[in-house]
């Protein structure tokens, strides 16, 4: 996943950079590194993305 990637996430999603930091669980200020290409974007947020966007919860067994 690309910041560009992250970012069309985010407006599909209809989310402020607080709302799709909270929904991936990572803090304001990690998002807006992810998003500015500071860091490297980990494989598990893009999987976090797609399942956010397919209204999937979180795993039980």
């Amino acid at each position: 996943m690309t910041s560009d990637d992250l970012r069309a996430w985010q407006s599909a999603m209809q989310f402020t950079y607080d709302s799709a930091a909270d929904a991936l669980g990572v803090s304001r200020a990690t998002y807006a590194n992810y998003i500015n290409d500071h860091t490297r974007i980990p494989k598990m947020l893009g999987l976090a993305c797609a399942a956010l966007c397919a209204k999937l919860e979180s795993w039980t067994a």
